[in-house]
């Protein structure tokens, strides 16, 4: 009896994961479960009953905290490369590590209660892709701005005149690079961050490839991981407007002042053509929903 129950299990397993028979060949057949694999969730533009509930607060306040603690250890393995020196700092690589490796550890922690955005840019990508609502939106920024703030002033705190002449771990662009030259990093910066996060996030992708091992805060750590890789000398990589505006305001110098548009319209518009090619092209949003009219 016992063998006939796990002979059972394994069936429906199987069925479950490789289709019906249970016999395709892995990552050939997506998964589908009575006929409907997976539901698309869109939020309301405007919902007023969750600004009455604790969790719509208590969700800002992981998004606050998470951006201190990302802002407090990015900004100090900054500061710490630059004291340090060439030879026995962590280098653009280790700073690299730093901000990928705090966001991977964030998201996960975060992811449950608030969604773990920990960025206005891809608050403003989700936006877009319905998955928040306007209100939403505009408090998790100003918690995310806020919390930036306070982990660039606690960081300063420590080191103040050090964290002045070392340039408070400001964004500017690079001397030798156009302001056209860092719009365009930040806007594909952004556009590959975003992208991500809504690729691993996609309900479609999870039902279709529910056999693979999935953990969206790691490929979003390692997305930005890569990103600042390659702009860090660029722009210092933002792709994170509370992150250049709270090392801005504690730094408060010109230079720190001269390029923030650059920090806010690249990862903005970054963000809005991810939220569009995902909803337009890689969903086919539109053609599906004209599809389900014609159907019905």
């Amino acid at each position: 009896m016992t063998d006939q129950i796990k002979g059972e299990d394994v069936s429906v397993g199987a069925a479950t994961r490789y289709g019906d028979a249970g016999t395709a060949p892995l990552g050939t057949r997506a998964p589908v479960v009575s006929g409907k694999p997976y539901h698309d969730v869109f939020s309301p533009f405007f919902d007023a009953v969750e600004l009455r509930k604790w969790s719509f607060y208590r969700a800002g306040v992981a998004e606050f905290v998470a951006s201190f603690l990302f802002l407090y250890i990015t900004i100090q393995t900054v500061m710490g490369n630059i004291r340090l020196g060439a030879c026995n700092g962590v280098g653009t690589q280790g700073i690299a590590w730093a901000f990928g490796g705090m966001i991977f550890a964030l998201v996960y922690c975060t992811a449950g209660i608030s969604g773990g955005h920990i960025n206005p840019a891809v608050t403003l990508g989700l936006f877009l892709a319905r998955k928040v609502s306007f209100p939403r939106t505009i408090f998790y920024m100003v918690c995310q701005c806020l919390g930036a703030i306070c982990g660039a002033g606690v960081v300063k705190g420590f080191q103040p005149d050090f964290y002045e002449t070392a340039g408070g771990g400001a964004n500017r662009v690079a001397h030798g690079y156009t302001l056209g030259d860092g719009l365009g990093a930040e806007i594909v910066g952004t556009f590959i961050l975003v992208y991500t996060v809504l690729s691993a996030t996609d309900p479609k992708r999870q039902a279709r490839d529910s056999f693979v091992p999935r953990l969206a805060p790691l490929p979003i750590g390692f997305a930005v991981f890569l990103v600042h890789l390659a702009t860090i000398p660029i722009t210092g990589t933002s792709i994170n407007p509370a992150r250049s505006l709270g090392t801005a305001i504690i730094f408060n110098r010109n230079i720190a002042w001269d390029d923030q548009w650059v920090f806010w319209v690249g990862p903005f518009l970054g963000a809005a053509l991810a939220a569009a090619y995902q909803m337009l092209v890689i969903r086919a949003m539109p053609f599906r929903a004209k599809q389900l009219a014609e159907e019905t």
